[in-house]
C-alpha cells in the first residue's frame, strides 16, 4: 500500500526559465503583486561567498523581501537534490505561517522535479564512498569501474557508456549507499509517484527569441566581468577554496580559474564564458520543455503572467 502523500496546499507560483532571461525582475513584480517570500531553486546560489558568477540577488535585494535557500553552504560542501526538498519543505512551511505567497524561482530544473515528481536520484551523495570510487577509477579506469557496475545493476550498465564516468560513479555510489540499484529506485519511484502533491500551484515559464537570449547572456558577461567575478574567484582561492572544487568548476568560476592560473587569456575566458552559458541555456529550455506543467509567455508578458496567476492560484 503506498503511502497518502503530504498535501500543500498553500499558493506556491513557480517561476522558471534559462539564465538571463529575466526572472529576477519578474520575481520582485510577482513579490509586489501577491504578497511572496523569495524561495530559491538555483543549485549555485546556496554557496556562500559566491555571488557576482551566481547572480546572486544582491543586499539591497535580499533586504527588499525574505530570500530562501541562499548563502547556506560553503563553498566545499556538497549540496544535492535530496537536500534542497528537505531545506525547500522547510522554508515551505515557514512563509506559509506568515500567510505569504511561495515563489519559488530558479534555473534547476532538477530541483523542482525533485520536489514536485519526487525523485529517486535525490538520494543524498555519500563524500566517503564517493571518494573510494574516484579512487578506484583513477587507479584501475572507466572500464573497471562500468564492469563494476554491470555486475550489480546491469539495466543501468546498459544504458550509461563507459565514458559517463560522473553516471557511473552515481549508479555504484547508490547501489553501495541504499543497498539498491538505481534501477530498482526507479521502478519504485514508477511505482509509488511522489510524496508531495501541491495543490495551489501555478507554474510559469519564460522564453523568448533565441537571438534576444543570446544578446542578453552576452551582456551579463560583460557586466559580471565589470562587477569582479576574477577578483571574486581569487578571493574565493585565498579563502582556500580549491578549483577542484564542483562548486569552482561550475559556469563562470571554472572561466575565472582558467585564466587566474593562465590557462586562457582574457579573451578566450570570454569567448568561452559566453559560449558555454549559451550551452547551459540551451539544456536548460530542453529540460523546461519536457515539463508538461509548465505555462510558458514570453519574457515580457507580466500583465497575462499576472491574470494568469490571479486566475489560478490566488
Amino acid at each position: 500500500m503506498n503511502n497518502p502523500p503530504l498535501v500543500i496546499d498553500c499558493p506556491v507560483i513557480v517561476l522558471v526559465g534559462p539564465t538571463a532571461i529575466g526572472k529576477t525582475a519578474l520575481s520582485f513584480k510577482l513579490v509586489d503583486r501577491f504578497n511572496c517570500e523569495i524561495l530559491s531553486m538555483d543549485s549555485m546560489q546556496v554557496y556562500k561567498y559566491m555571488n557576482i558568477g551566481t547572480a546572486k540577488p544582491n543586499e539591497q535585494e535580499q533586504q527588499r523581501v525574505r530570500h530562501h535557500l541562499i548563502n547556506i553552504v560553503y563553498p566545499d560542501k556538497q549540496y544535492d537534490a535530496a537536500r534542497f526538498v528537505k531545506d525547500a519543505l522547510r522554508a515551505i512551511e515557514e512563509i506559509s505561517s506568515r500567510n505569504r505567497t511561495v515563489l519559488l524561482t530558479g534555473g534547476t530544473g532538477l530541483y523542482l522535479k525533485a520536489l514536485v515528481d519526487g525523485l529517486f536520484s535525490a538520494i543524498p551523495a555519500d563524500p566517503d564512498i564517493r571518494e573510494e570510487l574516484e579512487i578506484e577509477l583513477k587507479d584501475k579506469g572507466k572500464r573497471f569501474l562500468h564492469e563494476k557496475l554491470g555486475r550489480v545493476d546491469p539495466q543501468s550498465a546498459a544504458r550509461i557508456h563507459e565514458n559517463d564516468t560522473q553516471r557511473v560513479i552515481r549508479g555504484l555510489e547508490i547501489y553501495k549507499t541504499t543497498r539498491k540499484t538505481w534501477t530498482q529506485h526507479q521502478q519504485e519511484q514508477r511505482e509509488q509517484g511522489s510524496g508531495i502533491k501541491f495543490s495551489n500551484m501555478y507554474q510559469v515559464a519564460l522564453t523568448c527569441e533565441r537571438s534576444e537570449l543570446y544578446e542578453r547572456i552576452e551582456k551579463r558577461t560583460h557586466i559580471m566581468l565589470k562587477q569582479g567575478l576574477i577578483d571574486e574567484v581569487r578571493s574565493l582561492r585565498k579563502m582556500g577554496y580549491t578549483e577542484s572544487l564542483s562548486s569552482m568548476r561550475s559556469i563562470g568560476y571554472l572561466h575565472a580559474n582558467c585564466y587566474i592560473s593562465g590557462v586562457w587569456s582574457r579573451d578566450m575566458l570570454i569567448e568561452r564564458l559566453i559560449r558555454d552559458t549559451r550551452r547551459y541555456a540551451k539544456r536548460q529550455m530542453t529540460w523546461f520543455g519536457r515539463n508538461k506543467d509548465l505555462h510558458w509567455f514570453k519574457r515580457t508578458e507580466d500583465r497575462k503572467i499576472f491574470e494568469s496567476v490571479t486566475s489560478s492560484i490566488l
